[in-house]
């Protein structure tokens, strides 16, 4: 069996097809202007169409995050929303990481979505506001200068050795609109086949 990278993962899975799967709420919600490792945590985020969140130092059409930036500032981004399962926190939690939504530089913490599962293309419905996955994140060294072991902790291994990157998504925002703690977030699934979730 590969390792469990959800504690709590929904047993029903994906039934094949794109109607909607899931439904979950939004746990927490943070933003921060600046290229801080950890946001603060809000009430509410704003989300604009092609950008991101409003007010957030990784919001606009291109990329933001400044690893990318220095490579090639033209890229697409495909980074605007970043989103940890909620699950992921308690885990780390119970294994003494001092974590706490928003500390990890996520956008939104959610409840009961099988995030790293999701295909690539699937969209995350919150309100008016529609965001697409884009691919997972990749976990960086600044999570070990935050608390040490803590990059080793979101990794992990398959059977066959392939890397298991276990801290949270990355999104694309397709319709605007304001995003509260406790709104519903539904799953929509896009046409078979699926594509995995890889790095972006």
């Amino acid at each position: 069996m590969p390792p469990e990278v959800f504690p709590g993962k929904l047993e029903s899975g994906f039934p094949s097809g794109n109607t909607l799967k899931q439904r979950g709420k939004v746990e927490a919600l943070a933003v921060s202007a600046s290229h801080d490792f950890s946001k603060q945590c809000v009430e509410k985020i704003t989300l604009l169409a092609g950008k991101g969140v409003e007010g957030d130092a990784h919001c606009g059409e291109t990329v933001k995050h400044r690893s990318r930036v220095k490579i090639d500032p033209s890229q697409p981004n495909l980074r605007q929303v970043h989103l940890i399962h909620g699950e992921l926190i308690d885990a780390l939690q119970a294994q003494g990481f001092p974590v706490a939504p928003g500390v990890m530089g996520e956008n939104i913490t959610t409840r009961n979505i099988d995030l790293l599962n999701l295909p690539r293309g699937a969209k995350l419905i919150v309100g008016q506001a529609v965001m697409e996955v884009t691919g997972l994140r990749n976990p960086c060294a600044q999570l070990d200068t935050y608390s040490k072991g803590l990059t080793a902790a979101v990794l992990d291994r398959d059977e066959q050795g392939h890397l298991i990157r276990k801290a949270g998504i990355m999104a694309i925002v397709l319709q605007g609109g304001d995003v509260r703690v406790n709104d519903e977030i539904t799953v929509e699934l896009p046409p078979l086949p699926h594509q995995p979730l890889e790095r972006v």
